[in-house]
C-alpha cells in the first residue's frame, strides 16, 4: 500500500493542460493472493487470522491490499520548451486475503461467507482508492509544460511535485477509511464480532 515520496524542491515554469487519458483508457490488472487459515469455529478461524494474516509493519492484519505502478512517459521538446504530451500507467493491484484450509462445517461456512465477502468489499475500497490516485496523477501531470528546458530534463522533475501530492492524498484517503472501519461500530469490527460470536 506504499509509493516511494520524497521531498523534490525544483524551479520551473509549469503549465497544466487538460490532455489527460480518462480512465476509460487504461486498464489496472487485479491479482488474489490467498493464506491458509484452519479451524472448525468462527473464533478459531480468527485466532488463526491473528497468526497467520499478512504484516503490515509489525503487525498482523486480516487482509492487505498492494500495489504495483509503472509508468510509459513521451516527453516531446517544443522549440526551448518540454511537453508530456501521453502517460501510460501500468498498474497491478494485488489483494491479499484469508482462506480455510478445509472444508468448514455447514454453520461456520456459512458465517464464514459472510466475513469473507465483506473483507473483499473492504479491500475493493482500497484498489478502488489506488484507481483514483492512478488517474489524479494522469490529470495533473500529462499536458504539462515547462520552460527553458529543449532537452526534457526539467520537466523529469516537475512532475513528481503532483505525484508526491496524489500519493499523499491516497494515503491520507486510505488511512481515514481504515479507522472508520475498524473503529467500534465499524463494518470491519461488525464483520470480526459477526465471525467470533456466531451472529
Amino acid at each position: 500500500m506504499t509509493l516511494a515520496l520524497r521531498r523534490l524542491l525544483f524551479a520551473a515554469a509549469v503549465l497544466p493542460l487538460p490532455l489527460a487519458a480518462s480512465a476509460q483508457d487504461w486498464q489496472a490488472k487485479e491479482v488474489v493472493k490467498t493464506y491458509a487459515v484452519s479451524g472448525a469455529t468462527g473464533p478459531e478461524l480468527y485466532a488463526s487470522i491473528g497468526e497467520n494474516g499478512p504484516k503490515i509493519g509489525p503487525t498482523r492484519t486480516i487482509a492487505v491490499t498492494n500495489y504495483d505502478l509503472r509508468w510509459r512517459r513521451n516527453y516531446v521538446p517544443e522549440g526551448t520548451s518540454c511537453r508530456l504530451v501521453s502517460a501510460i500507467p501500468f498498474l497491478t493491484i494485488s489483494y491479499t486475503l484469508p482462506k480455510p484450509s478445509s472444508k468448514l462445517p455447514a454453520a461456520t461456512e456459512t458465517l464464514w461467507k459472510a466475513f469473507a465477502d465483506g473483507i473483499r468489499a473492504h479491500e475493493r475500497v482500497h484498489g478502488d482508492y489506488v484507481r483514483q490516485m492512478t488517474q489524479d496523477i494522469l490529470d495533473t501531470t500529462v499536458g504539462m509544460v515547462v520552460e527553458d528546458d529543449p532537452g526534457c530534463r526539467k520537466i523529469k522533475e516537475a512532475v513528481k511535485k503532483p505525484i508526491l501530492e496524489a500519493g499523499l492524498a491516497y494515503k491520507a484517503k486510505n488511512r481515514a477509511f481504515e479507522e472508520a472501519e475498524m473503529a467500534k461500530g465499524g463494518n470491519v469490527h461488525q464483520l470480526i464480532l459477526a465471525l467470533v460470536n456466531g451472529r
